[in-house]
């Protein structure tokens, strides 16, 4: 559905993406995550057709978005950062005027208006004005209009910046009900987000594609090591020798979980899964093996991972912008 290809952006001397690839198969949910500054809305822009990139190529359901910059964006909606409604016209009005500015047929666009208003969740609201809506149904109202005109293709900005957590899930399982019937791409900051809506992410650092892969599969990538977490009620140091000596075993710590049960997180090469061999020693002492879990590696240790510098320095691959508009466009 998408396809970037080596997409560069300079503003003067400063590189805002540099060599950005990455695809977009047809019906999925694509998480595009990284830290300020770091590309994510510059590189949604040059997708959407709100500017050329300075060289490299993208393309929405085949159609260049620069050699044909008008069909290309008749196939996606984009919903920036920043919702952009007019105040002092109800709902119905301002989808109904979204439909026609978006070439939606005479005929079809009250119903595609009521389509949209359905699928939002904001029909009760239909004849408000937008000023009066909360926040929450104002991003609703922003997603309606990116969809009026039934795109193939989704960019949705940070969505769920400044909601409240009853209308981040609201909006969280809106997003995730396009799925299959749309392609989405999904630029936030919220990392539980990326893992309860997105099928793949994109992690874009100081300009450029860090990694690319299911939140499962880049967890498992980056670890180093397996751990496992055992309550036992017996003896503290002859469990702790007992798991230390397990064939694998790095090593073992130990706490006080109270009531005679002690925790200990045993960590083993990343290929030896000492579940059963663990829970077999207990057995064989005769120790109360009270909870056995493994202690996975999160999408924010990944995060952290792959955009946090050794030296913890600010990007360095090109010198900052003194521009105000031009740092904003990076973010």
């Amino acid at each position: 559905m998408v396809e970037v290809k080596d997409l560069t952006k300079y503003y003067g001397e400063y590189a805002a993406i540099e060599g950005v690839s990455f695809k977009v198969e047809k019906g999925e949910i694509l998480g595009f995550l990284g830290p300020n500054a770091a590309g994510k809305t510059t590189t949604m822009r040059i997708i959407a057709g709100f500017m050329p990139p300075t060289s490299g190529t993208a393309t929405v359901a085949g159609t260049d978005v620069v050699r044909d910059s008008v069909e290309a964006r008749r196939k996606l909606g984009y919903l920036p950062e920043q919702v952009p409604l007019y105040d002092d016209m109800s709902v119905r009005e301002y989808l109904g005027f979204c439909a026609k500015v978006r070439g939606v047929a005479r005929d079809k666009q009250a119903e595609r208006v009521d389509t949209v208003m359905e699928a939002t969740r904001v029909t009760e609201y239909a004849d408000s004005l937008i000023l009066k809506l909360s926040k929450g149904f104002r991003q609703r109202v922003g997603i309606a209009q990116a969809l009026v005109h039934d795109p193939p293709l989704l960019i949705l900005d940070e969505p769920t910046v400044g909601l409240d957590p009853r209308q981040i899930v609201e909006v969280r399982e809106l997003i995730r009900g396009l799925r299959g019937e749309h392609t989405v791409i999904l630029s936030t900051h919220i990392l539980p987000e990326v893992q309860v809506v997105c099928d793949r992410v994109v992690i874009i650092n100081e300009g450029k594609i860090a990694a690319i892969d299911t939140p499962e599969a880049l967890t498992a990538r980056l670890r180093r090591s397996q751990q496992v977490r055992l309550d036992v009620r017996g003896p503290r140091k002859d469990v702790a020798e007992a798991l230390r000596t397990l064939p694998g075993a790095r090593g073992v710590t130990d706490e006080d979980a109270g009531d005679g049960v002690f925790r200990f997180t045993l960590e083993a090469d990343p290929d030896k899964d000492l579940r059963e061999i663990a829970a077999s020693t207990g057995v064989k002492h005769g120790w109360g093996l009270r909870e056995m879990s493994s202690v996975a590696m999160s999408l924010e240790d990944v995060y952290i991972h792959l955009t946090t510098t050794d030296s913890g320095a600010a990007p360095a691959n090109a010198k900052a912008p003194t521009d105000g508009a031009a740092r904003e466009v990076t973010e």
